[in-house]
Parts: C-alpha cells; structure tokens; sequence
C-alpha cells in the first residue's frame, strides 16, 4: 500500500515539475523540444514526434535538435499524422500499433517505429486540435498512463495555444473567403498596371565644361608645382615648370658649336679670296652653322615651354601638389586642368544593369552629398555609345548633362546621386524590369 502511494506522489511530483518547465516555455520550438523530450518524466517511451497542425509539419523529433524534413523516416511519419487526422479516431487519444494501420502503413511501421505507440491529440477549449503528440515504444500502454498523457495533454495544448496565438490569428486570417482573395488580387493587378515613370539613380559628379588641359610638353621631371589644387589663376600665371638642367647643358653646349661654327665660317670667307679650296668650302660651313643656330633655338624653346603657363582665367584642377613635384612623365601626359568654376556640367556613370532608353533632353535631378534635400535639376544631353569601366570597377555608361539654372552650390569635384528620368511605362515592368531581363537571359527567348 505504501508502494503505491509512493509511486503516486512521484507521478505527482513529476507532472507538477514538468508542468512548471512547459508555462516557462518562451516559444512554440522551445515547447515542442520539451514535449518530446521530458514527457520521459511521466511515462517510459523510445521515440516521440509532434505535430502541428497549422503548418502542417512535424516540429520536433526526440533527440534531434532539428528534424531533416527530406529524411525517409519524417516523410513516412508527416503521411501516417495527415492520413490519421482525417479520420474520427485522430481526434482522440488512442493507443496505436502496426496492426492498427493500414496494412500497407504496416510494413513501413515495423521499420520505423516501435510495436506500441500512444496517439495524444493536443486540442483547444472549442475541441479544435492544434497539435499531435506521438510516444511509442515496445511494451503496450496501460490505462493508468494513458489517463496521465490525458491530463498532461491539456496542459500542452494550453500553453500551445498561448505562444502560438499570433501564429493562429494569422492562419485565420489567411483562410478568409475565396471572395476576399479574388478582390485582393483583382487589386494588386490593377495597381501593377499603373502608368509610371521610369528613372535610374547612378553616381554623379561636377565636371568643367570644355576644360584646358595641361599637359608635359617633353619627357622628364617636374620640378615644381607653383599653384595649389582649386587655386584661381589668371592667364599667363606660372603653374608648374620641368626639370631643365639637363637642357641648360645641351644649349651652352650647343651654343659652343654655334659659336665655333661661325668662327669657321669667317675664317673661310676671309681665305676665299685667295684660295679656290676655301671658296669650296663656305656652303658646307654656312649649313653647319645654321644647323647649330636651329639647334640652339629648339633647345631654348624647350626651356621656355619647360615653364607651364595658364592659358586662361580659371582655377587649377588637380590632386596634390605632392603627388607630382619630383615625378617622371611622358611626352603629353596630363598634368592639372584650368576651367572656368562657373561653366560646369554634369558627368553620371550610369551602371549597365540599371540602363534604361533614355533620349537627349531627358530630365535630371541631381541630389548633392553636401545638400540631398534640395535637388539640382539637369537635363541629359549626350550619353556614351560604350560602356567602359569606371575607377570602382563597374561597368557603365557615360553621361553628360547641363544643369537648367545657376546654383551657388556647384563646384568642380562635388559628388552626389542623379536621378534619371525616362520613358513612361506600367508598375509591373518597372518594379519587375531587371529580374525579366536576367529570366530571359537564362530562358534564352
């Protein structure tokens, strides 16, 4: 007698355990990982599954984190729940083995299962069944545990029902009226067939308009920078000036020649008048001299050249000062720009995969990094005919653009976002427009 007693209040304690554990559960996985793992406390059982039945889906699996939803046994078993819960039987908590399945379920039971397994149907206050609790195991199910599963199913399924409330409220309203459907979709159809505008956004930038350029005007080093980025210049200002010892040496030596050269020639002309071989002589040394004098005034050209000069009023366009004094260049390589501050245009690197027709004129907006709340309006007027690779590395097209209206704002070097207005069409091709272009890359039509 004090046996029996005993296992009661251990049964006891166990389900008041068990059931503080399920109200501290915080979400619907947290409580399916408990029910078929520690309903271990109240009864003996070798393998556990849960169904839910607003998803359609098994939830969990004893002793896996997770189950495999493509493995064999849980297709097997998401079958026997949805075949079961058709009948009136699922809606009850029954005892189940292989010879009370189907006998084409029978085979693939004795595979997967255990002989005896204890069917618990988890069901709201209305009788509505919001999950299924499977225990199975060898030995059979008797009535005092059977009566147990009962009253710990009430539990389970109030709490259930707590944590999935939301869940329950969306499901319903996803099983509104047929009629309801057809009218939201009706809707969205409509919408999708608004007219709209199409418009890109691309990176922008502040460009001179028809800029001079400062190039080397020979190989070799400069020396110095005069100026300072963005300073202004007038024309005939000295910007920066060549390393020009080296064609200092070639012109006192080409002057020596020069020199030299004349001495011979006046010594020939004055021997001439006396000597047949001298008089022979005079042409050759006249050429030689004139080729020294050409020498001389090419040499002191390059001198003069060495010194870059502005050829027009206008601000110095370049980087840093540093980044050239003391660097080697080529024969026409670029040194700075001078342009005018005020007549600037708009450059917009327009990528590939946003390009859309667009048609001179087309309108702009340009949203500056230092103003975005005030846009610059612009108008396109010449685009590239090839893209070509930006310094970030991305495909696109060039654009210029005029701004419509003089703006304090606009400086050469500022940056920003253009907006680029184009032809009209419908809501579904502009919201829909890149994904169709990749369907028909891989569609090939």
């Amino acid at each position: 007698m004090n046996q029996v007693r005993d296992r009661q209040l251990l049964a006891l304690t166990a389900f008041l355990q068990l059931e503080k554990r399920v109200r501290a559960c915080t979400s619907p996985e947290e409580l399916a990982f408990l029910m078929v793992n520690d309903t271990h406390m109240m009864v003996t059982y070798r393998q556990a599954a849960f169904w839910r039945t607003d998803k359609g889906a098994i939830q969990a699996l004893s002793g896996l984190a997770m189950p495999d939803k493509d493995a064999p046994f849980t297709v097997w078993l998401q079958g026997l729940f949805k075949k079961r819960l058709e009948t009136a039987e699922g809606q009850a908590l029954t005892a189940l083995s292989a010879a009370l399945v189907p006998t084409q379920e029978a085979e693939s039971w004795t595979l997967h299962l255990p002989a005896h397994a204890c069917w618990i149907p988890l069901k709201r206050a209305g009788g509505e069944v919001v999950g299924v609790l499977l225990l199975a195991r060898d030995e059979a199910w008797g009535e005092p545990e059977r009566q147990m599963l009962e009253q710990l199913s009430d539990a389970y399924a109030h709490a259930w029902a707590a944590l999935t409330a939301g869940t329950t409220r969306r499901t319903k309203w996803l099983q509104r009226p047929r009629r309801l459907a057809m009218g939201v979709a009706a809707t969205a159809l409509l919408v999708m067939l608004l007219p709209v505008r199409q418009s890109v956004l691309a990176p922008a930038e502040v460009v001179a308009r028809d800029p001079v350029l400062i190039r080397a005007p020979m190989q070799g080093v400069v020396e110095t920078i005069h100026v300072q980025p963005n300073a202004a210049v007038s024309q005939g200002t000295l910007l920066a000036s060549m390393d020009s010892r080296e064609l200092e040496s070639r012109l006192d030596i080409a002057r020596q020649q020069r020199a030299v050269a004349e001495a011979e020639l006046r010594q020939a002309q004055q021997q001439a008048v006396f000597d047949d071989k001298s008089r022979a002589q005079l042409a050759i040394l006249q050429g030689r001299r004139e080729q020294h004098m050409a020498e001389v005034a090419y040499i002191e050209g390059l001198l003069e050249r060495s010194r870059l000069t502005a050829p027009r009023d206008g601000i110095a366009i370049f980087d840093d000062v540093g980044d050239w004094e003391g660097r080697p260049v080529s024969l026409g390589e670029r040194i700075m720009l001078v342009a005018d501050p005020k007549d600037a245009e708009l450059e917009v690197q327009l990528p590939v995969a946003d390009a859309i027709n667009l048609e001179p004129g087309a309108a702009m907006e340009f949203y500056l990094n230092i103003d975005p709340s005030s846009p610059v309006p612009a108008s396109l007027v010449r685009a590239g005919y090839r893209a070509s690779t930006t310094p970030d590395n991305i495909t696109a097209y060039r654009l210029l653009a005029r701004f419509g209206q003089a703006d304090d704002r606009l400086r050469v070097g500022l940056k920003g976002t253009a907006k680029i207005y184009g032809n009209r069409t419908i809501l579904f091709i502009y919201l829909l427009r890149r994904p169709l272009a990749a369907m028909r890359i891989w569609l090939n039509f």
